[in-house]
């Protein structure tokens, strides 16, 4: 199948076969076994000789060879369709199925514990999304308190609006968290979950929100370091330009979590604790529903950090066998400057 991947382009000598099987692989091919298989594929009538002379005669797929070689790529490409989402799922949808992870209900107590939010608090959940932590702070801060979440945008603030329909003293604004439509030293409490690592401007709303908090308030923020996104696969080139990927191209403020510490702290604010979530995937499809494999590798095609060839073998691998991949968020906990 090498062999025959190699040719899809055209036809090609033996030595261009050679370079082309080593670079797919990652690895040399041993004395003879490219001439071997190529007499197998030929008595096959999978492949053809040109005109030419030894290693240097072209070799080319005759039309067996190329429907054999569409049949594979066929079957994988159906095998990876019942493992890999194809689509891009809709925002609300991705939140909530993340939301309802042991994971994300792990580092999400997490946050809650950190907050240590108080009854009778004023509390903010920036990039509340729709609305899917709001109840847990609600209850929290009991009758006399009060929650309100922001979101920019507009369809995520009106979902969340739906869903806090019942729930006394708890609001949802569409807002951007550059410039909150809040009075200064208003809010008791704020939280972010994996919201900064999307932000145009971390330090201008890390300000922004140290603007709103009272004096001694506490900010707490969950943000992931994409950087540590580490995804098992036998080419470890692969697996580095995967996750290169990532970070260059598809978050904005892709190591965010390492980076919060010291912005906090330039933006006013005393931390007072950092803590590690490391995520941990050992089965493909819950990665998969979160980390997009199929979707960000054609991405990753697309701007030049995979070939197809990689892609291929990338997407295959994880077909069977095990798997394994983490990544790291960091619950960062901050007090606001206290006001004399």
């Amino acid at each position: 199948m090498l062999v025959l991947s190699a040719l899809a382009e055209g036809p090609l000598h033996g030595y261009a076969v050679n370079t082309a099987i080593e670079r797919m692989t990652g690895e040399r091919l041993g004395r003879g076994s490219l001439s071997g298989a190529l007499v197998r594929l030929r008595d096959k009538g999978l492949i053809e000789y040109l005109e030419g002379e030894g290693r240097r005669r072209p070799v080319r797929l005759t039309s067996a060879g190329r429907k054999v070689l569409e049949g594979e790529v066929e079957a994988l490409a159906h095998v990876a369709g019942r493992i890999f989402e194809a689509v891009v799922p809709d925002k609300i949808a991705y939140q909530d199925r993340l939301a309802s992870t042991d994971l994300a209900r792990s580092y999400k107590q997490a946050v809650l514990d950190a907050l240590a939010v108080e009854p009778g608090q004023i509390v903010l959940d920036l990039g509340c999304g729709p609305g899917t932590d709001l109840g847990a702070l609600a209850h929290l801060t009991g009758p006399t308190g009060k929650v309100l979440g922001i979101d920019s945008d507009q369809r995520m603030a009106r979902q969340a609006l739906l869903r806090v329909a019942d729930l006394p003293h708890t609001d949802v604004l569409a807002a951007d968290v550059h410039a909150l439509p809040l009075p200064s030293r208003s809010a008791d409490r704020a939280c972010t979950d994996r919201l900064l690592q999307h932000v145009a401007d971390v330090s201008g709303a890390l300000a922004e929100v140290g603007r709103v908090l009272r004096s001694g308030g506490r900010l707490v923020m969950a943000e992931p370091d994409w950087d540590s996104l580490a995804i098992d696969h036998p080419d470890l080139d692969i697996a580095r330009s995967y996750t290169r990927h990532v970070t260059d191209r598809i978050v904005r403020n892709a190591v965010i979590g390492r980076q919060l510490p010291r912005l906090a702290e330039q933006a006013g604010f005393a931390v007072t604790s950092v803590v590690p979530v490391t995520s941990v995937f050992r089965e493909v499809r819950a990665a998969d529903q979160v980390l997009g494999l199929q979707r960000n590798t054609e991405r990753a095609v697309s701007s030049g950090y995979l070939t197809r060839q990689q892609a291929n073998r990338w997407l295959e691998h994880f077909t069977h066998g095990p798997f394994f991949a983490s990544v790291t968020l960091y619950v960062v906990t901050a007090e606001a400057a206290v006001h004399t």
